[in-house]
């Protein structure tokens, strides 16, 4: 019994870091119909703002929760304005500079910090389950997820900027007439995906350590969570997550690391085999 409460943290744990790191993309992707691959640096951003933060002498948590995701924000609405506006509705063009910019923030962070792996101590310490001992901090990994999917959600459904953001995607002409800025949305927006991808870094990095090619490894479990997820952003990453978290912990627990990824892959191609518009495209329609 202790065994299976330790598997099921463990496998919540999973879940949630998968949900924390794709829900950023999610925004950009699922809204703004933006490519970013350099949303895996971003997340790598959101790393070392929060270790140099810390390393500056301020709070781990001010360094997680607060510096990271407005240090990658700024950085989104920066990137949003010089490069991704002018870019809107051509997505192969989009690609290639979100990928040259995942290129540049690669070399950038090598030559600041250097190509060796970096990291915080995982706070909170750890507490027993009968005979296992676990990281409190992946109670803490979880809470945040449900915390920022739950706002997220709360956000778009039932504000005022919710509403606008939505509806500027849906039809910017139409925002304009009313007397909406659209290239202020699109900014907020980007930046808002951003600054969640930041938090995510952040959060994870006590648990991964952070090195500038981190990115790699992020991306594409984000891009397949997000595919996976469908067309409702907060509906469709919990899904998504929930299916792919849980079949890469367990395969992860009944064989090895690398086959637990090999299984996420396979569950990704079964899915999109079966379900070509995603969970969500073809349950929980109209969601967010």
């Amino acid at each position: 019994m202790d065994l299976v409460a330790l598997l099921a943290i463990q496998v919540l744990y999973a879940i949630a870091s998968l949900a924390l790191m794709s829900v950023g993309l999610a925004i950009i992707f699922g809204m703004m119909k933006v490519i970013n691959l350099a949303h895996g640096e971003f997340l790598m951003l959101g790393g070392y703002a929060a270790i140099e933060a810390n390393r500056l002498g301020l709070s781990i948590w001010i360094a997680m929760l607060i510096v990271a995701p407005i240090v990658v924000g700024a950085i989104g609405i920066i990137v949003e304005r010089t490069i991704i506006r002018w870019l809107y509705g051509r997505m192969i063009d989009t690609m290639l500079a979100t990928w040259g910019l995942s290129l540049f923030l690669v070399g950038l962070t090598t030559a600041v910090f250097g190509n060796t792996t970096v990291g915080l101590s995982a706070p909170l310490g750890s507490f027993e389950i009968g005979q296992y001992r676990t990281s409190t901090y992946t109670l803490f990994v979880i809470g945040v997820a449900f915390v920022v999917l739950g706002g997220v959600l709360t956000v778009l459904r039932f504000t005022r900027l919710g509403l606008i953001a939505r509806g500027t995607m849906q039809n910017a002409n139409m925002a304009a007439a009313l007397g909406v800025n659209p290239n202020r949305v699109y900014s907020i927006t980007f930046g808002a995906g951003a600054a969640l991808t930041g938090l995510a870094g952040a959060i994870i990095a006590p648990v991964s350590g952070v090195f500038p090619t981190i990115g790699a490894a992020y991306v594409a479990k984000s891009f397949i969570t997000v595919i996976g997820g469908g067309v409702s952003i907060v509906t469709g990453t919990a899904m998504a997550s929930t299916l792919f978290g849980a079949v890469n912990q367990v395969a992860t627990y009944v064989t090895t690391p690398v086959f637990g990824e090999v299984a996420l892959l396979a569950a990704a191609i079964v899915l999109i085999r079966v379900l070509p518009q995603g969970i969500t495209g073809r349950f929980f329609r109209g969601s967010l």
